[in-house]
């Protein structure tokens, strides 16, 4: 267990914390829910940042990571919907392209690919751009960023009947069709690797 590990399970753990609180009434808990939320999110950029600064990037690690990421976000999708806070397809489209996506990834792991970087899995220039484009990937992580943080942040009574919960709801919108533009690519080039057809670089 390294200090980026300890982090990315401690981020974990801090969700559940926050998905519970999501739960108790009053203004004070949905500000303390929504600073929490900011922390998980600060806390997946502070993993990958000390791995590269103690040099303890390893492959458990990586899948932690992932894993950890896809945890943290459909509790946080599940939990708004069983609120009734957003849409119940939102959590089950997250769901769905989150298996598929993650299956065929492993399937390009095994054969040398990754997700992003140089040795990606993407091959057309619109597929790198919608995957593995830094623009791409961060743009989509801070749409669900906000997202998280501001459907609970609109739940507070000062700011239920302002245009804050409108906001958060396109920015939840936003946020699904990110999903389904960025799970597309990997689903249609991903077939040459499902049938052996790939090889790494």
């Amino acid at each position: 267990m390294n200090v980026p590990n300890a982090i990315t399970l401690c981020r974990v753990v801090i969700a559940l914390a926050t998905i519970a609180i999501l739960w108790l009434p009053g203004n004070d808990m949905r500000i303390t829910a929504t600073v929490l939320s900011a922390l998980v999110i600060w806390g997946d950029g502070l993993d990958g940042f000390f791995a590269r600064k103690l040099n303890q990037c390893t492959k458990l690690g990586a899948v932690l990571d992932i894993a950890s990421d896809r945890v943290v976000e459909m509790m946080y999708w599940i939990a708004f919907a069983v609120l009734n806070w957003i849409p119940v397809w939102v959590p089950l489209l997250f769901l769905v392209r989150g298996t598929f996506v993650d299956a065929i990834r492993a399937q390009a792991s095994e054969q040398g690919f990754t997700a992003f970087g140089e040795k990606t899995m993407m091959e057309t220039p619109l597929g790198k751009f919608l995957v593995a484009s830094n623009f791409s990937r961060f743009t989509y992580a801070v749409c669900k960023a906000l997202s998280f943080c501001l459907i609970i942040l609109a739940q507070h009574s000062a700011l239920h009947t302002t245009i804050l919960p409108t906001v958060a709801i396109v920015l939840v919108y936003i946020s699904a069709a990110f999903c389904v533009l960025r799970g597309l690519p990997v689903i249609v080039e991903g077939r040459r690797l499902m049938s052996g057809g790939g090889s790494a670089p």
